[in-house]
């Protein structure tokens, strides 16, 4: 991918190819999950499959492969269904990208007490300083994790905000997906 930093590790890369992804879809889009493969591995044993994802010319590289899964149930929590999945041994790791509405932290102590969640979302979402972001979130069985998170109102990819703790609550939950 063209913004994507060299010198990143194969998760970062990971991460923010999926983010550029997501951004050519636009906004207001589903939660997205993909599985992450090890690309060298993935040609060997896969070629068709690698062929079709194009990846036949990419060079020799420690890199991953996301790709991408059936949609995610329009009325399923993301937590449930997160529980709900059991990953083969050929994926090493996995992605998530999902819109959120977030408030800054200066906002977040004029939060009314005792609000259910859906008294809650409803309250962020008239909030006058809520910022819409899509973040990606991405975790490897070996604990490895990186996320990138993208404000509606800075849509660019210079813009992205990258870092390995910025959705610890995401990241916890995909890392659970490979829990035995």
């Amino acid at each position: 991918m063209s913004n994507t930093p060299m010198a990143a590790s194969p998760l970062t890369r990971a991460v923010l190819e999926i983010d550029e992804y997501a951004s050519t879809l636009g906004w207001d889009q589903p939660a997205r999950l993909f599985a992450l493969v090890d690309t060298a591995r993935l040609r060997a044993q896969e070629p068709g499959l690698a062929a079709q994802l194009g990846l036949q010319d990419e060079p020799e590289t420690t890199g991953l492969t996301p790709v991408e899964q059936d949609e995610i149930p329009a009325n399923t929590p993301l937590d449930k269904f997160l529980g709900t999945i059991a990953w083969p041994d050929a994926v090493v790791g996995c992605a998530l990208t999902v819109e959120r509405l977030m408030l800054p932290p200066s906002a977040e102590t004029a939060i009314p007490e005792g609000l259910s969640e859906k008294q809650l979302t409803k309250w962020v979402a008239a909030h006058p300083d809520r910022q819409e972001v899509r973040m990606t979130v991405g975790v490897l069985r070996d604990g490895a994790r990186d996320s990138a998170v993208r404000l509606r109102e800075k849509d660019t990819p210079t813009e992205v905000l990258t870092g390995s703790g910025l959705v610890p609550g995401l990241a916890e939950a995909l890392s659970a997906t490979f829990a035995d």
